[in-house]
């Protein structure tokens, strides 16, 4: 039998095995070695907030968040020795604009003569502040609606004078509801703000993946759709892209009509409908730090404030930098421009998303109350699933003390995303206000771990909802009132 016709006959049953990872791992790190006990007395002097734990001590699996936490490629390592650290205009800067028209399309960062169209920043929510500190000037009670704002983004707004809204999609909401996306903007609320308070809405803004609400993704019909009805009123469509690509593929996956499409067909056509974006470049750009600002060329948003790209251009210069470099060393702008290569690699996307998708689902089987199907970058806890036989109530901020267990019992850390993270406290009517979505989130670093260790974070997670009505509530002792207040707050529990 010739090797081609019995590989034929053997490979029948290939699609039922695991696939070998598409790269290997060049670097090894160890990790300093931590007894429950030690990690307790550290958790305490950090006041039970998880952000305060030093990473050093980590010996479990760290994901607080995939944000500039992943591990990069070789060409991204070598390409920081070709980083060029000129003051104005750096030759990675010329790079990185090819690269960011060749990625989401020849509209953006077109412009070097007049006013600029593209914003560079050391990272995401400095872009944000820099775009919703320019709208906030255009007048007052503004609104900017979305799909889930993620807290620095609603932060940004609120600070300048602006509403922040959440126009989550109904499925997001039903626990049984298995529907695609989840990370749809509801259009019928759109519709009704619109009709209600059009002039009051200067953009609005789609988060893709949707990061609060669930790490859902967002279909291009809805992109579309939101597109139509916004730009029917006249106002811009912003995206928030920070993890765009990973949206790319489970659009590819999932949307009927795109399945032979490719992942860069993809992206530039979701692109194709916004008037700018934001990104942090640590998350889709595979990069450790950088974010940026693009505005379309001639787009509505150009169109309709003149103005804006010279006052966003003095705001970079004034907190930045020099707009060539924007904040970013020519190191880091070169990671990214490599980053942006690799993220929209077909293979890089299969594996990267089967992976946490594979989580999500082990989480699943052993019984946890996890938002499913799981998003692409993270897995969510539904929290007030996880404690709704139990004592604990929304005001006992039940997600603190699971994360604060999980991290000194097992050593692995995560991140609450609800009812504190979300929530905020009324100091005149003095109580709490609850968010319409209270997780605690698994964010896993990309190319950073394998199945062995998310399987550990799983079973150590069971553990804990094996002994749920044993957790016990916590005090806020510092914070409790603040803005952002889940990087700040001290906590402790209660007897």
């Amino acid at each position: 039998m010739a090797l081609s016709a019995y590989l034929e006959h053997i490979l029948k049953d290939a699609e039922e095995l695991p696939p070998a990872r598409p790269y290997i791992n060049h670097a090894v790190a160890f990790k300093q070695p931590v007894t429950p006990r030690e990690r307790a007395e550290a958790l305490e002097k950090a006041g039970l907030n998880v952000f305060f734990y030093p990473a050093a001590l980590i010996n479990g699996c760290d994901l607080l968040s995939d944000s500039g936490t992943g591990a990069m490629t070789n060409e991204q390592w070598a390409s920081l020795h070709y980083g060029d650290e000129a003051y104005g205009s750096n030759q990675g800067y010329f790079l990185l604009r090819e690269q960011v028209r060749h990625t989401f399309g020849d509209l953006f960062f077109n412009n070097l003569t007049g006013s600029f169209n593209a914003f560079l920043f050391h990272q995401d929510r400095a872009a944000e502040c820099a775009l919703f500190t320019q709208i906030g000037k255009l007048g007052t009670g503004l609104i900017i609606p979305s799909n889930g704002h993620f807290d620095t983004t609603h932060a940004n707004i609120e600070a300048n004078g602006m509403r922040a809204l959440n126009l989550f999609s109904p499925a997001l909401k039903r626990k049984e509801d298995s529907s695609a996306f989840k990370g749809d903007m509801d259009t019928e609320r759109f519709i009704q703000l619109l009709e209600e308070s059009r002039a009051k809405v200067p953009l609005v803004y789609l988060t893709i993946t949707n990061n609060t609400g669930g790490g859902q993704p967002v279909s291009l019909g809805n992109i579309a759709e939101v597109a139509r009805i916004a730009h029917a009123q006249g106002i811009p469509l912003f995206l928030d892209a920070c993890r765009f690509a990973e949206n790319a593929w489970f659009i590819q996956q999932r949307e009927p009509g795109y399945r032979e499409k490719a992942i860069p067909d993809i992206v530039r056509e979701i692109f194709s409908y916004a008037d700018g974006f934001t990104i942090s470049f640590k998350k889709d750009g595979l990069a450790n730090m950088g974010g940026g600002l693009f505005l379309k060329e001639n787009g509505l948003f150009v169109r309709k404030y003149p103005r804006m790209s010279d006052a966003l251009t003095n705001h970079q210069i004034l907190t930045e930098g020099n707009p060539t470099y924007g904040g970013l060393s020519g190191r880091d702008i070169m990671t990214i421009v490599e980053g942006l290569k690799t993220v929209v690699r077909q293979e890089y996307l299969d594996y990267r998303t089967s992976q946490v998708q594979a989580f999500g689902e082990h989480m699943k089987e052993l019984g946890l109350p996890v938002l499913t199907p799981a998003g692409g970058h993270a897995v969510y806890m539904d929290m007030t699933e996880f404690f709704s036989d139990t004592r604990m109530r929304h005001e006992d901020f039940g997600g603190i003390s699971c994360t604060a267990l999980l991290l000194a019992a097992y050593g692995h850390r995560a991140c609450e995303l609800g009812d504190f993270a979300f929530g905020s406290y009324d100091t005149v009517a003095g109580k709490d206000n609850f968010p319409e979505v209270n997780f605690v989130r698994f964010a896993v670093p990309r190319l950073r771990y394998e199945r062995e260790d998310l399987e550990a974070v799983a079973g150590a997670v069971k553990a804990l909802y094996d002994r749920r009505d044993e957790m016990p509530p916590v005090r806020v002792t510092y914070g409790r009132d603040l803005p952002l207040r889940h990087f700040k707050a001290r906590f402790e529990f209660i007897d």
